[in-house]
């Protein structure tokens, strides 16, 4: 009898665990389908209008210490972002992947010169330069495919960013998700481990969601 229960048990959540991998897949096709037919027009005035959104906000011209991350492909392109937080005198943190360990090392860079081309050929810090912990980063510019309204993030799949952040608290560092309009879906499937965020930007609007309202 038990046996019968507990196998009944385990063949739901593996049916939930692969109607929520096929659900973030099909997503990651639509938006990344979307954000790809983009004409690069169109981009660059909506990351004009991004950009200059991002760097208005008091967090950010508050915070001491920001991680960000190197765009590559079809991606917002963040190099402005990285280039800005340097020129403004606050501390620039980038991620560096660790393939053995399957997670994020964090690094202090001064300059274009810190870094080199990482996994998957996106802008990565040396691993020589000096190393950051979470505790002291104010701000984190959180890439991803899909936002919604709620605070929901769905990354590429490999999970670093939900795991860089998982052992820290929700209150702080304050999340910022910025991307284009074609990226906001009005429900991102989550799962158990999956990060949110606390502010999202976008060309045409600034969503702000209440640290309170999640966990």
């Amino acid at each position: 009898m038990l046996a019968g229960v507990c196998a009944e048990y385990n063949h739901a959540m593996t049916g939930a665990t692969n109607s929520l991998t096929d659900a973030k897949k099909a997503l990651r096709a639509k938006v990344l389908a979307a954000r790809e037919a983009l004409p690069a027009a169109a981009r660059h005035a909506a990351t004009d209008a991004i950009m200059q959104r991002l760097v208005s906000l008091d967090a950010y011209r508050d915070a001491g210490c920001v991680l960000t991350y190197m765009s590559f492909g079809a991606e917002l392109d963040t190099h402005r972002f990285f280039d800005r937080v340097l020129r403004d005198g606050k501390m620039a943190v980038l991620p560096r992947i660790d393939k053995v360990s399957k997670s994020l090392r964090l690094h202090r860079v001064e300059s274009h010169a810190d870094l080199v081309d990482g996994v998957w050929g996106i802008r990565e810090p040396r691993a020589g330069a000096p190393l950051v912990t979470m505790t002291e980063i104010d701000m984190v510019l959180m890439p991803g495919l899909a936002f919604d309204r709620a605070g929901n993030r769905l990354g590429y799949g490999a999970g670093y960013y939900d795991r860089l952040l998982a052992p820290v608290a929700y209150q702080k560092p304050l999340r910022v998700a910025a991307a284009f309009d074609c990226q906001v879906v009005d429900a991102v499937p989550v799962g158990p481990g999956d990060q949110p965020f606390h502010i999202l930007i976008t060309e045409s609007q600034l969503l702000q969601i209440s640290r309170q309202k999640l966990p």
